[in-house]
């Protein structure tokens, strides 16, 4: 995702200018799929057991958001120079929020964190959280104490706290489509 990121940014922001508004999003799926495409070849001429265990997740970070959304959102609007930042900023906290996603799944589905075994030997893992379903409980699980926490500092703080902070629910006017029932 890094070196996909970094370089489609780089490449759309060069060609921005030349490319017409009605085929943008075509334009920027074909250059984030071509860099996938070179990544998966590199993966697969130099690091094949790698290339074994992703498997289809390769592929399909052409299709990724966060790709298209910063093409889109940055490098069409913006020089070279702050695309290349913007891509390699993004890539390395996605890398790192997939890291510490990772990390918990694995803590808590076998007891170890990177293979080395943390926990007490008693210990039961929850199996759930190596499976599929288990990425996504655990990331439901990390946004909810994220949003405690925000709650949390905030009334530490004497701030206003929304009762329900999602944009675009219908608790506010941010989104323009104001409270339910109105």
């Amino acid at each position: 995702v890094l070196f996909v990121l970094t370089l489609s940014n780089m490449i759309i922001s060069m060609v921005r200018s030349f490319i017409p508004k009605k085929v943008r999003i075509a334009c920027f799926i074909t250059i984030s799929a071509t860099l996938v495409v070179a990544v998966e070849l590199l993966m697969q001429a130099y690091a094949y057991p790698l290339y074994l265990q992703l498997g289809i997740f390769v592929p399909l970070i052409v299709v990724n958001c966060v790709i298209l959304g910063r093409a889109e959102a940055f490098a069409a609007k913006n020089p070279v120079h702050l695309s290349i930042a913007d891509g390699l900023g993004i890539g390395l906290g996605f890398t790192m929020s997939l890291t510490f996603l990772g990390a918990v799944r694995e803590l808590f589905g076998t007891g170890a964190v990177f293979g080395v075994p943390v926990m007490w030997e008693g210990f039961q893992p929850f199996t759930v959280m190596t499976e599929a379903p288990g990425a996504f409980l655990c990331l439901g699980i990390i946004l909810g104490l994220m949003n405690w926490n925000t709650q949390h500092q905030a009334r530490k703080r004497n701030l206003a706290v929304p009762e329900n902070p999602l944009p675009g629910c219908g608790g506010c006017t941010a989104c323009g489509a104001g409270r339910q029932g109105e």
